[in-house]
Protein backbone atom coordinates (compact mmCIF):
# COMPACT_ATOMS: atom_id res chain seq x y z
CA UNK A 1 0.00 0.00 0.00
CA UNK A 2 1.66 3.40 -1.21
CA UNK A 3 0.38 6.73 1.22
CA UNK A 4 0.50 9.95 -0.20
CA UNK A 5 2.38 12.62 1.69
CA UNK A 6 0.60 15.64 3.02
CA UNK A 7 1.77 18.86 5.14
CA UNK A 8 5.02 18.38 6.86
CA UNK A 9 5.43 14.57 4.83
CA UNK A 10 2.67 13.20 7.32
CA UNK A 11 0.75 10.89 5.72
CA UNK A 12 -2.81 11.66 3.95
CA UNK A 13 -4.99 9.28 5.97
CA UNK A 14 -7.60 9.71 3.40
CA UNK A 15 -5.67 6.70 1.74
CA UNK A 16 -6.67 4.21 4.74
CA UNK A 17 -10.26 4.49 3.81
CA UNK A 18 -12.34 2.33 1.64
CA UNK A 19 -16.08 3.23 0.42
CA UNK A 20 -16.11 -0.80 -1.33
CA UNK A 21 -18.30 -3.19 0.43
CA UNK A 22 -18.53 -6.36 0.06
CA UNK A 23 -21.07 -8.69 -2.78
CA UNK A 24 -20.51 -11.58 -1.34
CA UNK A 25 -21.51 -11.46 2.32
CA UNK A 26 -22.66 -14.03 4.24
CA UNK A 27 -22.98 -15.48 8.14
CA UNK A 28 -21.26 -18.32 8.36
CA UNK A 29 -22.63 -21.40 9.95
CA UNK A 30 -19.96 -23.30 11.37
CA UNK A 31 -20.17 -24.12 15.58
CA UNK A 32 -19.16 -21.36 17.88
CA UNK A 33 -16.60 -23.49 19.54
CA UNK A 34 -14.70 -24.61 15.86
CA UNK A 35 -14.95 -20.72 15.34
CA UNK A 36 -13.15 -19.70 18.72
CA UNK A 37 -10.86 -22.56 18.19
CA UNK A 38 -9.77 -21.38 14.67
CA UNK A 39 -9.57 -17.76 16.34
CA UNK A 40 -6.56 -18.70 18.21
CA UNK A 41 -5.02 -20.48 15.51
CA UNK A 42 -5.15 -17.23 13.47
CA UNK A 43 -3.67 -15.00 16.25
CA UNK A 44 -1.07 -17.75 17.73
CA UNK A 45 -0.06 -17.92 13.54
CA UNK A 46 0.39 -14.01 12.84
CA UNK A 47 3.41 -12.39 12.69
CA UNK A 48 1.25 -9.29 13.66
CA UNK A 49 -1.77 -8.38 14.82
CA UNK A 50 -4.20 -5.26 13.65
CA UNK A 51 -6.88 -4.41 16.00
CA UNK A 52 -9.86 -2.61 14.21
CA UNK A 53 -12.67 -1.36 17.26
CA UNK A 54 -15.86 0.34 16.53
CA UNK A 55 -18.68 1.36 19.12
CA UNK A 56 -19.77 -2.05 20.08
CA UNK A 57 -16.82 -3.24 21.25
CA UNK A 58 -17.29 -0.69 24.19
CA UNK A 59 -21.02 -1.27 24.21
CA UNK A 60 -19.97 -4.69 24.64
CA UNK A 61 -17.70 -4.03 27.52
CA UNK A 62 -20.04 -2.24 29.77
CA UNK A 63 -20.43 1.34 28.50
CA UNK A 64 -23.66 1.29 27.17
CA UNK A 65 -25.75 4.72 25.78
CA UNK A 66 -28.85 3.80 26.45
CA UNK A 67 -31.13 2.33 28.57
CA UNK A 68 -30.79 2.20 32.68
CA UNK A 69 -27.56 3.21 32.47
CA UNK A 70 -28.38 6.75 30.46
CA UNK A 71 -32.04 6.89 32.46
CA UNK A 72 -30.17 6.69 36.14
CA UNK A 73 -27.33 8.94 35.14
CA UNK A 74 -29.32 12.10 32.69
CA UNK A 75 -32.95 11.98 34.36
CA UNK A 76 -32.54 16.07 34.84
CA UNK A 77 -31.62 16.23 31.37
CA UNK A 78 -34.55 13.96 29.95
CA UNK A 79 -36.89 16.15 32.01
CA UNK A 80 -35.75 19.49 31.13
CA UNK A 81 -35.22 18.95 27.22
CA UNK A 82 -37.96 15.77 26.89
CA UNK A 83 -37.75 12.09 26.43
CA UNK A 84 -38.44 12.68 22.73
CA UNK A 85 -34.67 14.09 22.10
CA UNK A 86 -33.01 12.61 24.88
CA UNK A 87 -33.19 8.85 23.86
CA UNK A 88 -29.76 8.01 24.66
CA UNK A 89 -26.68 9.57 25.18
CA UNK A 90 -25.19 9.67 21.22
CA UNK A 91 -28.70 10.94 20.33
CA UNK A 92 -28.33 13.61 23.46
CA UNK A 93 -25.43 15.16 22.12
CA UNK A 94 -26.96 16.13 18.93
CA UNK A 95 -29.87 18.17 20.86
CA UNK A 96 -29.81 22.20 19.97
CA UNK A 97 -28.99 23.36 23.10
CA UNK A 98 -30.15 26.80 24.04
CA UNK A 99 -26.74 28.21 25.54
CA UNK A 100 -23.32 27.45 25.63
CA UNK A 101 -23.73 26.88 29.57
CA UNK A 102 -26.50 24.31 28.49
CA UNK A 103 -24.14 22.48 26.29
CA UNK A 104 -21.40 22.33 27.91
CA UNK A 105 -23.52 21.04 31.01
CA UNK A 106 -24.55 18.34 29.18
CA UNK A 107 -21.12 17.48 27.98
CA UNK A 108 -19.08 17.52 30.90
CA UNK A 109 -21.27 15.02 32.40
CA UNK A 110 -21.27 13.11 29.32
CA UNK A 111 -16.71 13.01 28.78
CA UNK A 112 -16.47 12.19 32.80
CA UNK A 113 -19.03 9.44 32.88
CA UNK A 114 -17.69 7.89 29.14
CA UNK A 115 -14.18 8.54 29.57
CA UNK A 116 -12.28 9.54 33.10
CA UNK A 117 -14.32 8.02 35.63
CA UNK A 118 -14.68 4.33 34.46
CA UNK A 119 -11.42 2.13 34.90
CA UNK A 120 -10.20 -0.34 32.19
CA UNK A 121 -12.97 -2.49 31.37
CA UNK A 122 -12.35 -6.31 31.27
CA UNK A 123 -12.86 -6.52 27.68
CA UNK A 124 -10.13 -4.49 26.72
CA UNK A 125 -7.91 -5.98 29.69
CA UNK A 126 -8.66 -9.45 27.92
CA UNK A 127 -8.06 -8.13 24.47
CA UNK A 128 -4.41 -6.79 25.80
CA UNK A 129 -3.79 -10.10 27.26
CA UNK A 130 -4.05 -11.98 23.83
CA UNK A 131 -2.36 -9.66 21.94
CA UNK A 132 0.60 -8.27 23.94
CA UNK A 133 3.43 -9.94 23.24
CA UNK A 134 2.53 -9.65 19.45
CA UNK A 135 3.36 -6.69 17.21
CA UNK A 136 0.07 -5.05 17.23
CA UNK A 137 -1.84 -2.07 16.14
CA UNK A 138 -5.16 -0.49 17.14
CA UNK A 139 -7.20 1.46 14.83
CA UNK A 140 -10.45 2.88 16.62
CA UNK A 141 -13.06 4.90 16.39
CA UNK A 142 -13.99 4.85 19.60
CA UNK A 143 -13.05 8.15 21.92
CA UNK A 144 -13.08 6.49 25.35
CA UNK A 145 -9.70 6.16 26.18
CA UNK A 146 -10.41 2.72 26.55
CA UNK A 147 -7.08 0.96 25.37
CA UNK A 148 -5.25 3.18 26.96
CA UNK A 149 -6.35 2.26 30.22
CA UNK A 150 -5.96 -1.56 29.49
CA UNK A 151 -1.99 -1.01 28.74
CA UNK A 152 -2.20 -0.61 25.16
CA UNK A 153 0.89 1.54 24.07
CA UNK A 154 -0.17 5.01 22.94
CA UNK A 155 2.68 5.04 20.31
CA UNK A 156 0.09 1.88 19.28
CA UNK A 157 -2.95 3.84 19.14
CA UNK A 158 -4.75 5.68 15.98
CA UNK A 159 -7.86 7.00 17.48
CA UNK A 160 -9.10 8.36 13.78
CA UNK A 161 -12.69 10.39 15.53
CA UNK A 162 -10.72 12.22 18.51
CA UNK A 163 -11.48 11.95 22.22
CA UNK A 164 -13.89 12.69 25.07
CA UNK A 165 -11.10 14.35 27.00
CA UNK A 166 -10.40 17.31 24.37
CA UNK A 167 -11.91 20.51 23.21
CA UNK A 168 -10.56 22.29 20.46
CA UNK A 169 -11.98 25.54 18.89
CA UNK A 170 -15.06 25.00 17.42
CA UNK A 171 -14.30 26.47 14.17
CA UNK A 172 -11.05 24.88 14.00
CA UNK A 173 -9.02 28.26 14.07
CA UNK A 174 -5.87 26.42 15.02
CA UNK A 175 -4.25 22.87 15.14
CA UNK A 176 -3.69 22.15 18.31
CA UNK A 177 -6.54 20.67 21.41
CA UNK A 178 -6.60 20.97 24.89
CA UNK A 179 -7.09 18.74 27.80
CA UNK A 180 -10.66 19.32 29.58
CA UNK A 181 -10.19 17.04 33.12
CA UNK A 182 -9.62 19.66 34.90
CA UNK A 183 -12.38 22.07 33.35
CA UNK A 184 -14.93 19.51 33.44
CA UNK A 185 -14.79 18.60 36.72
CA UNK A 186 -15.51 21.80 37.66
CA UNK A 187 -17.78 22.19 35.60
CA UNK A 188 -19.73 18.98 37.25
CA UNK A 189 -19.26 20.12 40.21
CA UNK A 190 -21.23 23.67 40.06
CA UNK A 191 -23.74 22.28 37.83
CA UNK A 192 -27.30 23.82 38.23
CA UNK A 193 -29.93 22.70 36.58
CA UNK A 194 -28.57 20.95 33.85
CA UNK A 195 -26.38 24.83 33.20
CA UNK A 196 -22.81 24.85 34.31
CA UNK A 197 -21.57 28.67 35.44
CA UNK A 198 -21.33 31.16 32.19
CA UNK A 199 -17.59 31.90 33.65
CA UNK A 200 -16.82 28.06 33.26
CA UNK A 201 -17.75 28.07 29.28
CA UNK A 202 -14.40 27.75 27.32
CA UNK A 203 -13.48 30.37 24.77
CA UNK A 204 -10.80 29.88 22.18
CA UNK A 205 -7.21 30.94 23.30
CA UNK A 206 -6.27 32.00 19.41
CA UNK A 207 -9.96 33.69 18.41
CA UNK A 208 -12.15 33.91 21.19
CA UNK A 209 -14.73 31.86 19.55
CA UNK A 210 -16.60 29.25 20.90
CA UNK A 211 -14.91 25.64 22.20
CA UNK A 212 -16.04 22.20 21.40
CA UNK A 213 -15.91 18.46 22.03
CA UNK A 214 -12.45 17.29 20.13
CA UNK A 215 -15.26 14.67 18.33
CA UNK A 216 -15.38 14.28 14.24
CA UNK A 217 -19.11 15.48 13.73
CA UNK A 218 -17.81 18.34 10.80
CA UNK A 219 -15.35 19.70 8.72
CA UNK A 220 -13.79 21.94 11.87
CA UNK A 221 -12.47 18.73 13.37
CA UNK A 222 -8.79 19.57 14.29
CA UNK A 223 -6.37 16.82 13.29
CA UNK A 224 -3.32 18.24 15.45
CA UNK A 225 0.00 16.73 15.48
CA UNK A 226 -0.19 13.89 17.92
CA UNK A 227 -3.05 12.98 15.58
CA UNK A 228 -0.86 13.03 12.20
CA UNK A 229 1.78 11.28 13.88
CA UNK A 230 -0.45 8.37 15.44
CA UNK A 231 -1.24 7.98 11.65
CA UNK A 232 1.89 7.97 10.40
CA UNK A 233 3.24 5.36 12.79
CA UNK A 234 -0.46 3.34 11.14
CA UNK A 235 1.42 3.34 8.13
CA UNK A 236 4.35 2.46 8.87
CA UNK A 237 2.93 -0.43 10.48
CA UNK A 238 1.06 -1.77 7.37
CA UNK A 239 4.33 -1.01 4.99
CA UNK A 240 6.56 -3.07 7.13
CA UNK A 241 3.96 -5.68 7.20
CA UNK A 242 3.22 -6.24 4.01
CA UNK A 243 4.29 -9.70 3.14
CA UNK A 244 3.92 -10.94 6.57
CA UNK A 245 1.08 -13.04 8.06
CA UNK A 246 -1.39 -10.09 9.62
CA UNK A 247 -4.97 -11.18 11.55
CA UNK A 248 -7.17 -8.67 11.42
CA UNK A 249 -9.02 -8.33 14.47
CA UNK A 250 -12.42 -6.50 13.92
CA UNK A 251 -14.69 -5.59 16.91
CA UNK A 252 -18.23 -4.08 17.31
CA UNK A 253 -17.99 -1.83 13.56
CA UNK A 254 -21.34 -1.77 12.17
CA UNK A 255 -22.09 -0.31 8.57
CA UNK A 256 -22.40 2.91 10.17
CA UNK A 257 -19.46 4.37 9.30
CA UNK A 258 -17.63 1.20 7.23
CA UNK A 259 -14.99 3.28 5.50
CA UNK A 260 -12.67 3.69 8.38
CA UNK A 261 -12.50 -0.05 9.78
CA UNK A 262 -14.78 -2.55 8.26
CA UNK A 263 -14.49 -2.12 4.63
CA UNK A 264 -10.30 -1.14 4.72
CA UNK A 265 -9.87 -4.37 6.28
CA UNK A 266 -11.66 -6.14 4.02
CA UNK A 267 -9.46 -4.66 1.03
CA UNK A 268 -6.32 -5.49 2.87
CA UNK A 269 -7.13 -9.34 2.86
CA UNK A 270 -8.31 -8.87 -0.66
CA UNK A 271 -4.94 -8.00 -1.33
CA UNK A 272 -2.73 -9.78 0.68
CA UNK A 273 -2.75 -13.42 0.39
CA UNK A 274 -1.50 -14.10 4.46
CA UNK A 275 -3.95 -11.26 5.53
CA UNK A 276 -6.70 -13.09 7.87
CA UNK A 277 -9.90 -11.89 9.56
CA UNK A 278 -11.37 -12.03 12.90
CA UNK A 279 -14.75 -10.41 13.05
CA UNK A 280 -16.89 -10.02 16.00
CA UNK A 281 -20.36 -8.40 16.11
CA UNK A 282 -23.77 -8.80 17.58
CA UNK A 283 -25.69 -8.67 14.72
CA UNK A 284 -23.38 -7.85 11.41
CA UNK A 285 -20.58 -10.41 11.59
CA UNK A 286 -21.31 -11.26 7.96
CA UNK A 287 -17.82 -11.54 5.86
CA UNK A 288 -17.15 -11.97 2.51
CA UNK A 289 -17.62 -15.57 1.30
CA UNK A 290 -14.91 -15.08 -0.89
CA UNK A 291 -12.07 -15.15 1.90
CA UNK A 292 -12.95 -18.79 2.61
CA UNK A 293 -11.44 -20.06 5.64
CA UNK A 294 -8.97 -16.40 5.68
CA UNK A 295 -12.07 -15.15 8.10
CA UNK A 296 -14.00 -15.76 10.23
CA UNK A 297 -17.43 -13.97 11.59
CA UNK A 298 -18.33 -14.44 15.34
CA UNK A 299 -22.16 -13.34 16.25
CA UNK A 300 -23.62 -12.62 19.50
CA UNK A 301 -21.74 -12.20 23.09
CA UNK A 302 -18.45 -10.07 21.92
CA UNK A 303 -17.10 -10.17 25.41
CA UNK A 304 -17.62 -13.50 26.34
CA UNK A 305 -15.75 -14.89 22.75
CA UNK A 306 -12.83 -12.69 23.70
CA UNK A 307 -12.94 -14.02 27.25
CA UNK A 308 -13.33 -17.73 25.69
CA UNK A 309 -10.01 -16.96 22.91
CA UNK A 310 -8.12 -15.60 25.80
CA UNK A 311 -8.36 -18.84 28.22
CA UNK A 312 -7.22 -21.02 24.81
CA UNK A 313 -4.33 -18.59 24.27
CA UNK A 314 -3.53 -18.93 27.84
Amino acid sequence: MVFKKIRKSHVDWRDFLCGTPASDYIFQKDAYEEQIENAVNFIKDADAVIIGAGAGASTAAGLEYGGKRFTDHFAEFIEKYGGHYMTDMYAAGFYPFPSEEARWGYWSKHALLNRFDPPALPLYQELYSIVKDKDYFVLTTNVDHQFYKAGFSAEKIFATQGDYGEIQCQRGCHPKTYDAEELFRKMDARRRDCLIPSELVPKCPVCGGNMTMHLRCDNYFVEDEQWHEAADRYADFLDRNQSKKVVLIELGVGFNTPIIIRFPFEKLVREHATYRLLRLNMDEAVVPEGFGNRAIGISGDMAGAITDIGRLIG
